[in-house]
């Protein structure tokens, strides 16, 4: 038997939330594996969204940049319809974008934000689960990659709503490989640690807040977005072929 391949040559990948952060990183290394990505941010007019495309490009890949709000069937069953028309076939989704701020105690959380981090957290990753998956059924074969958070396993208080959207996360990723698994797709999940992305500005702006984030953590640091792109690449390849409904934690030993 030889060394499992961590190829993606050949394959087609969607990443959500493409344009920075986390996201980035896995577009960018899949592409560097060998797979043609595309990539979709709800913002376009900053120009991050095709600039990272055009980075996917200059790496010999085929890119494509989509604007699309997750949250909104309509948007996701555009992108869907995009990305078939423009490479055939989806093999790889990677449900990466997603939102996260400081919140008021859970009893506190007004409705209003309630809505807006499950949608964007969890139902997000149904709706284009959802949306791929079937052309996947169809074709029988699939792989798909949510990402969830540590925080769907140890809680902090000023982020209760992100932590029951990402623990939702988690067993929607494990119905969705039960439900799946018999049409030879596979569904995994990433629980990221706290990472130095654009969604952490707060915390990288504050030293002494940061310090004690990082005291925390028995590697001593937070993760940079490339510490995710291992598991990432581990998961979308056929060297994880017999591993379906996990999430591995990737928190510098946190949870731990």
């Amino acid at each position: 038997m030889g060394i499992p391949s961590f190829s993606l040559e050949g394959k087609v990948a969607i990443v959500t939330g493409g344009k920075r952060g986390i996201g980035k990183a896995i577009a960018l290394a899949f592409a560097e594996a060998g797979a043609d990505v595309a990539i979709c941010s709800r913002v376009i007019k900053d120009g991050e969204l095709q600039a990272t495309a055009n980075e996917i490009q200059g790496l010999g890949r085929r890119s494509l940049a989509v604007q699309a709000d997750i949250t909104r069937k309509t948007d996701v069953d555009n992108l869907v319809q995009r990305v078939v028309d423009e490479f055939t076939v989806i093999d790889i989704l990677v449900n990466n974008a997603g939102i996260y701020f400081v919140e008021p105690p859970l009893l506190d959380v007004p409705e209003g934000d309630w809505d807006k981090i499950i949608n964007v957290n969890l139902k997000g990753h149904y709706l284009c689960s959802q949306a791929v998956g079937k052309r996947m059924v169809d074709r029988k074969a699939g792989n798909i990659i949510n990402i969830a958070s540590e925080l769907a396993i140890k809680p902090i208080s000023e982020a209760g709503v992100y932590c029951i959207a990402k623990a939702g996360v988690v067993m929607l990723t494990r119905v969705l490989a039960k439900e799946l698994a018999s049409y030879n797709i596979r569904v995994n999940a990433i629980a990221p640690g706290a990472a130095r992305t654009k969604i952490l500005e707060y915390l990288l702006s504050d030293p002494e807040a940061l310090k004690q984030c990082e005291a925390q953590i028995p590697l001593g640091r937070i993760a940079e977005p490339g510490d995710i792109i291992g598991t990432a690449l581990f998961l979308a390849s056929e060297a994880s072929s017999y591993i379906t409904g996990h999430t591995i934690l990737v928190d510098g030993g946190l949870v731990a």
